[in-house]
């Protein structure tokens, strides 16, 4: 189908940027990540089948249609495979899920992000060539159990044994600067950011001094850094 004939229009972002996303299937998940990814300027094209949940999100959304994604006249005349990444979102509906991806992928689009709720779900996906496959449930469950379980006021999982966590510094930092502390040799974690009583987040370095009360962004290996945030 001819550009010219698309219902929308949209800006390229720079090699490696997303200026403009397509997110397919407003749940949960999809209108959370289309709500926020607006919020931040980004172009969205919501996609939906449920007419409600798209009404909900009109004038939120750069554009937000319903549509049936499993049609790829429907992904044509929208114009997906222009934008520069498009996310599927549909959970609920695995067939609908794994329709949509391989018609994405029929289409040459470039960059596709898929939610899969069950590994069997994400397999095929990975089998269909999707790049990105989420488990946004078995992500969140993991990172809550290690909030939960220790003493961290945040957690984000990089690779299997690398994290970065928000925490308070422990009683024994205070007074110190972080070379005195030592806080590398003897707890193996590295802390990168200090935000002090001014509200205030510093870059860190070995004389930067540690109050009470200071929050600290650390990065290292999960049981290292959980021992670490024990330590409050």
């Amino acid at each position: 189908m001819d550009k010219s004939t698309h219902l929308f229009t949209r800006r390229r972002g720079r090699p490696g940027s997303a200026s403009s996303v397509v997110v397919i299937g407003l749940g949960r998940f999809g209108g959370a990540l289309a709500t926020e990814l607006a919020r931040s300027g980004t172009e969205v094209l919501g996609i939906d089948a449920d007419e409600d949940i798209v009404q909900s999100l009109n004038g939120v959304l750069t554009h937000v249609v319903r549509a049936d994604s499993t049609r790829q006249v429907a992904l044509d005349q929208l114009g997906v495979a222009d934008f520069d990444r498009v996310v599927v979102g549909i959970g609920s509906d695995i067939e609908a899920s794994i329709l949509t991806a391989s018609l994405l992928k029929r289409m040459g689009v470039r960059s596709i992000w898929a939610k899969a709720i069950s590994e069997q779900h994400g397999l095929i996906l990975e089998q269909l060539g999707i790049e990105h496959v989420i488990f946004p449930e078995a992500d969140m469950g993991r990172r809550v159990a290690h909030l939960v379980r220790g003493s961290m006021l945040d957690y984000v999982e990089f690779d299997d044994d690398l994290v970065v966590a928000k925490t308070i510094a422990p009683q024994e930092m205070v007074g110190q600067t972080l070379e005195q502390s030592a806080v590398r040799r003897r707890h193996g974690i590295t802390v990168v950011k200090i935000k002090t009583s001014d509200g205030q987040w510093h870059a860190a370095g070995a004389s930067s001094l540690v109050s009470a009360g200071d929050t600290l962004i650390v990065i290292g290996p999960v049981e290292r850094t959980e021992r670490f945030a024990s330590l409050v």
